[in-house]
């Protein structure tokens, strides 16, 4: 049962992981950034935890999920705030070496708070609501001015996306196999392992250059918020429905109650940004 949960769980992850590169490449930062990082290799890593484990497992699995979304955001934000100040001439190296070493350092000092707030009775709930709520208050912080989130003018090469999904598929694989040799905290861990959003941020960056995946890095952070608010969820409607009702009520209540409003809301931003803009060239330079 464990090896056929590790096996579908990763095949599935992996096929679903290689469509965020291609929304953003065909429609852009904005919308393939949050439309693109609705609850995916969790949908299966949380059925396979389940079926691989206990309850109890997978209440402490996914009460770590939002605080690994928040390792998420600050890979992402290292992706925005240091290629503009780096004088090297392989910024892409760089960049890569820093959001993987800023993201494992976090999640070692994580896994030690978050063993100690268990250890002190706080619940499961309570860690994933704290985790929740620094999330969101960080992807605020870096979508609270407009950005450019240009689309792409270059396809990105299937070998770059066959090793996109084969990333997102160990990495899953590794979660589930974890959670059921009784490691819950580290399946949390490596269930959201940014697989996804690095090698999306290379494969972007080698195909379109380094102004598509800065665009997209801030809408990416606040769409991502979609698979904390989803791990909550599951956390009561697997036990209470089952795996595939239970999976469902978990995808609809996230993407209709975070990343649809989230798209709107940043859509809208951006176009009130483009207005202002338009306005004050035609004032900066006025018709004849």
């Amino acid at each position: 049962m464990l090896a056929s949960s590790v096996l579908i769980s990763a095949l599935f992850a992996g096929l679903v992981a290689t469509c965020v590169t291609l929304a953003i490449e065909r429609w852009g930062g904005l919308v393939g950034g949050v439309l693109g990082t609705v609850p995916s290799t969790i949908v299966p890593a949380a059925a396979g935890m389940h079926l691989s484990g206990n309850e109890e497992q997978l209440m402490e699995s996914m009460a770590i999920v939002p605080l690994g979304m928040l390792l998420n955001a600050l890979f992402l934000a290292v992706w925005v705030v240091l290629p503009p100040k780096m004088s090297t001439q392989r910024p892409l190296i760089a960049t890569t070496v820093a959001s993987l070493a800023v993201w494992a350092c976090a999640g070692v000092l994580l896994l030690l708070v978050i063993d100690q707030m268990l250890d002190a009775g706080m619940s499961n709930w309570f860690v994933g609501s704290l985790g929740l709520g620094l999330l969101i208050a960080l992807a605020i912080r870096f979508n609270w001015e407009p950005k450019a989130a240009p689309k792409g003018s270059q396809h990105v090469r299937w070998p770059i996306l066959v090793g996109r999904g084969s990333a997102a598929a160990i990495a899953i694989g590794c979660a589930v196999w974890l959670a059921g040799q009784g490691q819950p905290l580290l399946a949390g861990l490596a269930a959201v392992f940014p697989a996804i959003f690095l090698t999306s941020m290379v494969a972007l960056w080698l195909a379109q250059g380094e102004t598509v995946p800065q665009g997209a890095a801030g809408p990416m952070m606040l769409g991502g918020v979609s698979v904390a608010v989803y791990a909550l969820i599951v956390m009561w409607s697997i036990p209470s429905y089952g795996i595939f009702i239970g999976s469902i009520i978990a995808w609809a209540g996230s993407v209709g109650g975070w990343s649809i409003p989230m798209f709107f809301l940043l859509r809208r931003r951006s176009l009130n940004r483009s207005l202002l803009e338009s306005n004050a060239q035609k004032q900066a330079h006025p018709s004849p």
